[in-house]
Parts: structure tokens; C-alpha cells; sequence
């Protein structure tokens, strides 16, 4: 089940049209399709493609198991030999041989961070290997692709030894709201929105979750399947892939992202909240949990100056991360006892919070599908991410003002208020019109409303014109 990514595979298509070989580091969250993606691209193009996965790091393992594992597989889709290489300069020197100079080829080495576990010098051998064997075919395409993106981005991405040699740089984001619905099928069209968005609520655009959903079931039995029975997908993968993705500091990370499961923080606010202690330990841990795409840093223009905020919001951008720790992690024993019953998800405390804030997510990790809607079409957006402007650090007499997204142009600030919810009438009016006395707009710059929304919504709100765009979310999915 593979949809999407066009932008991406003609990226890697337009690779193919060089007269010399590439080098590309393909990173992201894991289970959001890097692999996958990299071999459809090579199947579609006929290309061919050979993979080499690392083993998993466990104590028991060497980097002796690594090369057993690395001459097996080279060995199954390759007629060399099965005997294990001597190191990685051996390994690399072997995969060369097997390549054709006159046959595109894609080589990925998949998990690259174990590959690299037990040698300190594997990305140093790699590029002796990349300079005098692997460039030499004009006709390779080498993918490096890993789930630990602060590795690649330590060991290549910013290493000064690979200056110049990189051709791309593939960054995997989630899918898109249009291609998600696509799991759906022709059935997308019969399912009320609220169930997509329910199931989206919960796996975010994760292409490897979505798979697992069945749509011939309700959002509510989906969940259940997934979530809330003994060795669920979803039950069991938060501890797999945030140990895979996360390698230090993994108590503090841990933290950081339950309290921002509450809502967005600054740095500041973070080391107060945990009672963590000033330095850059926080900072580190921020970093490393942006790179592996489980966290957004939120930067934003200030509106009434136009100048670049001082402070980053940062945002738990990760649906099934927040849906794991609100109500899969605290269940856990009851779940493997096989004792759980979902009897509702209203029935879990506090759903309708969680849910807004997933809702929220959703579309602002998708703002760009409401461009066309605003109008902005062609227009250069120079700011676009929640707003938040608390009480203490406003002028004198001016009040605190939160904004669900703002996006701002040269010319304009679109506001643009995100609802979830069974009845929305005109008091969402009054909310937003509240937050927009709240800023002083600044001369020769226009103030525009928007509101995105799941519900139904009071006819009251259309007929009153306050709203510049009206977009109901649903339209998002067609």
C-alpha cells in the first residue's frame, strides 16, 4: 500500500539524469516509509536494487554479527560469497565488485546507525570507499537511509569529510491528509469525516499504522484492534521505535514529551516545569527529539512587529505518541491482561481535550493544504505556526491572546482558528474576534479570519460574513 510521495520520488528520479553517481541520506521518523519509498522508486524506474539492512544492536552482538548479517544478504541477492568480510573497507570493497557500471543501480543501506554501532570508523570508511570506489559508477545511486536521523546528521550530514559529496538529501515527512484517506479506499467517500479524522487522531499520517486499519470497520473497532489488545501494533511500538530513534538521554526525553502531550512549551518553560536546572541539557534533548520528528520547534514572526520571535514553541507534533501516552501507556498491564473493554472513546477521560489538540495538530502539520483556500495561492507565506502571547509579557493593558495558527504574509495575518467539536454556533465568533482585538495590527497590514472545523456547524456563523474562508475539514481529504 503505497501512496504518495511524488515529490520525493521524482527528487531521486531526477538522479537518474546525471553523468555521475549520487550520494543521498534519506532520514525520518520511523515507520514513516523511508525504505519503502527508496525501493518503489528504484521497482518504478527498473532499477536495480540491492539492500543492506544493520542488525538491531543488542549486547550480545558484535560488529563480527553485523558483517555475518552484511555477507548474507549481499550474498542472497548477489553471487558473492557468504564468507564474512575482514571490516567495512572489506564489506564496502566487496559490494563495488557487484556492481554494474552500464545498469542504473540503487544501493540502499538501510538502519545505517546499526550498521555503524560497534565501529567508530564506519562513516570514515564509507567515504575512503564513496571517494575511490562507489563514485566511480555513473550509473549508482547510493541511499543512506536511517529511523536515528541525529546520526546521519552527526556522522554525515555535518561532517566536513562529506563536504560537496552529498547529491540529496531526502527528508520523509508524514503523508499528507489526501493521500492518508487514500487507505480508505472507494469506502472514504461513505465514511463520515469524524471517523477519519478519529483514526487520524491516533496514527497521525504514519503510512506503517495506517496500513493496519481495516475500513471496513468503525473508527472505534479500529482503534480497539490496534491499541487495546495484547501485542496491538500500537501497543507495542512506542517503546520499539522511541528506544530505536532515541539512543541518549532517554529518561529526560521521556519527560519532555509527556509534558508537552499537555500542549506546546518553550525551552524555558520546559526546564522550569521538570525542575531540570539551566545549561544545555534540555537543548540537546530538544534537538534530538525535533530529528527524529516526534516534536515540532515552532518559530514564529511576531505580528505587530514583524521581527522573528525570540523564543521557539516547541510542539508535540506526533499523534500516536500523544495518543500512546495519555491513554495506551497508563492501561498497559490491564491491556497485556487482555482484561481492557473500550466500551466508547468519549469513555476515555478527558477525550474531547486530547482530541482537539490532535485535531489541531493535524491541520498544522498540513497548513499548506489550506492555502488555496485562503486565497494565498502564489503568495510567499513568511511565517506560518501557533501563537501564543501570555498575559505578563503583553503591553500595559493588553491582554494574553493564543492563536491556533497564524500565518503571515508581507501583507497579512490569516487567523485561523481550528474546532473540534458536535455544535459550533456564534460564539466562536466572539472567541476569535476577542483574539484579534488582542493584537495591534500593524499599519498597512490586513487582518483575515478563518476557521477550519469538524462538527456541524450553526448556519448562524456562515450568514454572519465574519469569516474571510469557511473550510470544513473534510474538504481536506478529497
Amino acid at each position: 500500500m503505497f501512496f504518495g510521495r511524488e515529490e520525493q520520488l521524482e527528487q531521486l528520479r531526477a538522479l537518474l539524469s546525471k553523468r555521475t553517481a549520487s550520494l543521498v541520506t534519506c532520514r525520518g521518523r520511523r515507520r514513516i516509509g523511508k525504505s519503502t519509498l527508496v525501493e518503489v522508486f528504484a521497482e518504478r524506474c527498473g532499477c536495480r536494487f540491492i539492500k543492506i539492512e544493520g542488525r538491531r544492536p543488542r549486547q550480545s552482538l558484535s560488529n563480527d554479527d553485523e558483517m555475518v548479517t552484511f555477507a548474507q544478504q549481499l550474498a542472497g541477492q548477489t553471487e558473492t560469497e557468504k564468507t564474512p568480510p575482514s571490516c567495512w573497507m572489506d564489506a564496502f570493497r566487496r559490494l563495488n565488485s557487484t556492481i554494474n557500471d552500464g545498469e542504473n543501480t540503487v544501493v540502499l543501506l538501510d538502519e545505517i546507525s546499526w550498521l555503524a554501532h560497534y565501529d567508530k570508523c564506519f562513516a570514515d570508511d564509507l567515504k575512503i570507499a564513496w571517494d575511490n570506489l562507489f563514485k566511480k559508477h555513473e550509473k549508482l545511486i547510493l541511499v543512506l537511509c536511517g529511523s536515528v536521523s541525529n546520526w546521519l546528521r552527526d556522522n554525515i550530514i555535518d561532517n566536513s569529510a562529506y563536504l560537496g559529496r552529498r547529491s540529496l538529501d531526502l527528508v520523509v515527512k508524514e503523508l499528507p491528509l489526501k493521500d492518508c484517506v487514500k487507505f480508505w479506499g472507494k469506502a472514504a467517500s461513505r465514511i463520515d469525516s469524524r471517523e477519519i479524522i478519529d483514526v487520524l487522531s491516533v496514527t497521525g499520517g504514519i503510512p506503517r499504522y495506517l496500513e493496519e486499519m481495516n475500513p471496513n470497520l468503525s473508527a472505534e473497532e479500529n482503534i480497539r484492534r490496534m491499541c487495546f489488545r495484547p501485542n496491538s501494533v500500537l501497543r507495542t511500538d512506542f517503546d520499539e521505535m522511541f528506544s530505536d530513534v532515541i539512543t541518549t538521554e532517554q529518561t529526560i526525553s521521556e519527560k519532555v514529551l509527556r509534558l508537552l502531550a499537555d500542549g506546546s512549551r518553550t525551552g524555558a518553560e520546559i526546564v522550569q516545569e521538570l525542575n531540570l536546572g539551566k545549561g544545555g541539557r534540555v537543548s540537546s534533548v530538544l534537538a534530538r527529539l525535533v530529528e527524529a520528528g516526534l516534536v515540532s520547534a515552532d518559530s514564529y514572526q511576531n505580528p505587530e512587529t514583524g521581527k522573528k520571535a525570540r523564543e521557539i514553541r516547541y510542539r508535540l507534533k506526533d499523534n500516536y505518541s500523544r495518543f500512546y501516552l495519555k491513554y495506551i501507556e497508563p492501561m498497559k498491564s490491564i491491556i497485556d491482561e487482555g482484561t481492557f473493554d473500550l466500551a466508547t472513546l468519549e469513555a476515555l477521560e478527558g477525550f474531547d481535550s486530547v482530541m482537539g489538540l490532535a485535531f489541531e495538530n493535524l491541520v498544522i502539520n498540513n497548513y499548506r493544504e489550506l492555502i488555496p483556500a485562503l486565497n494565498l495561492n502564489g503568495t510567499i507565506i513568511t511565517s506560518a505556526a501557533p501563537y501564543r502571547r501570555i498575559a505578563s509579557n503583553a503591553p500595559r493593558g493588553r491582554k494574553g491572546c493564543q492563536i491556533d495558527l497564524l500565518i503571515q504574509t508581507r501583507r497579512s495575518l490569516v487567523v485561523v482558528e481550528i474546532k473540534r467539536r458536535k455544535e459550533i454556533g456564534r460564539e466562536i465568533i466572539d472567541e476569535v474576534d476577542e483574539k484579534i482585538r488582542a493584537i495591534e495590527r500593524p499599519e498597512g497590514v490586513s487582518i483575515r479570519t478563518a476557521l477550519v472545523y469538524d462538527g456541524h456547524l450553526s448556519p448562524v456563523v456562515a450568514a454572519d460574513g465574519y469569516f474571510d474562508a469557511i473550510i470544513p475539514f473534510r474538504s481536506l481529504l478529497e
